[in-house]
């Protein structure tokens, strides 16, 4: 949301978005597409074939020294070669997630950090805090998504890349990063380059792209992809309230390396509920959303974080914090939605799985 009076931002792709037809909306502090063509044509095309995001509201930032930077983080950096990225967690002294998002280990002693869009300046002053200098080159950096089964035949320089390892390479002449990540639960690549490069670059993917159904893809469809994948969002799904744990994020946090910021009252505080997944029953069930109460057995266990109409699973799914006795997969809950309560059943995360 955008608070009265407040100037939104715009990216380098503004002027292509308005010039494709996008519809704009606020977010994060930006002025964003949602939509081009409509929300389940994008989410098709990236399922089936490939789609392309502008993803330049999001944070870059080049930091040094592992071994402080290890203490910040949920995940071990020294497991990572030069070249090799990972899914990592920035928590406060309570285990509460500052921030989720991706280091690279671009140099023996240098990491780029892709972090959120609207946790950029909240991010860059906490580990300044933590006496870390940060280059933010997040202004000068736009970014794009390619995503999709078809993605690689784009970048046929990087089709072997290994997921969550990066490259420099050179793509339609701009030199830029490239990454074998994504957003979507789908193969792809995020193209990080210079902010004047990023216009010709995004009109020459759509120009390669037009023998194989490449659409322009905006916010909706990036909100249901991702969560047909259980991709958490920060401020939705995780908070500066959740821990990594009960978010069930475990698997990034390296509870064996030693002290990080939060490793304490991680352990303290324990797990009493659980984000979970879920399916709507089929049928004339109404779409799930944010802050919609969950019941199980009579009485509220929960809530929901986020929530969508699964274009692919062809019902309503969501995730939500439950208590941890309610937490079981299989277990029918309700969701509560103005006053009237619809079945639902706790899934196995993901909910979608590439080529399903």
């Amino acid at each position: 949301m955008v608070s009265s009076g407040e100037t939104l931002r715009r990216t380098p792709l503004y002027a292509a978005h308005v010039a494709a037809g996008a519809k704009l909306v606020p977010f994060g502090g930006w002025e964003m597409p949602v939509q081009y063509r409509g929300i389940l044509e994008e989410h098709h095309s990236v399922r089936q074939r490939v789609g392309l995001f502008d993803i330049s509201h999001m944070g870059e930032f080049i930091v040094t020294g592992s071994n402080r930077l290890n203490q910040l983080f949920t995940n071990d950096l020294r497991k990572l070669a030069v070249g090799q990225g990972h899914y990592t967690l920035l928590c406060n002294a309570a285990g509460g997630v500052v921030d989720d998002l991706i280091a690279y280990r671009i140099e023996a002693d240098k990491f780029l950090l892709v972090v959120n869009a609207s946790n950029i300046a909240k991010d860059r002053a906490w580990l300044e805090q933590q006496g870390v200098t940060v280059d933010d080159q997040s202004d000068r950096t736009a970014a794009l998504a390619l995503q999709g089964p078809l993605a690689k035949k784009f970048l046929e320089n990087s089709a072997a890349l290994p997921s969550f390892n990066i490259e420099r390479e050179s793509v339609f002449g701009c030199l830029c990063w490239v990454a074998r990540t994504g957003y979507t639960g789908e193969d792809g690549f995020e193209i990080l380059c210079a902010s004047a490069d990023a216009e010709e670059l995004w009109n020459e993917f759509l120009e390669f792209g037009a023998e194989f159904g490449i659409m322009p893809c905006g916010l909706g469809a990036r909100d249901t992809l991702r969560l047909e994948a259980c991709l958490p969002l920060h401020g939705n799904d995780l908070t500066e309230q959740t821990t990594p744990l009960e978010a069930g994020l475990k698997r990034f946090v390296a509870l064996d390396k030693g002290e990080f910021i939060g490793r304490t009252a991680m352990n303290e505080k324990g797990v009493a509920r659980k984000l979970v997944a879920f399916k709507m029953a089929p049928g004339k069930c109404p779409p799930p959303r944010s802050h919609y109460l969950i019941r199980a057995g009579g009485r509220p266990v929960g809530e929901v974080t986020s929530g969508t109409q699964s274009p692919t699973l062809h019902c309503g799914i969501g995730l939500g914090y439950v208590e941890t006795v309610s937490a079981e997969v299989g277990m029918p809950i309700e969701i509560e939605v103005r006053g009237k309560l619809f079945p639902a059943t706790i899934e196995k995360k993901p909910l979608y799985k590439r080529g399903q």
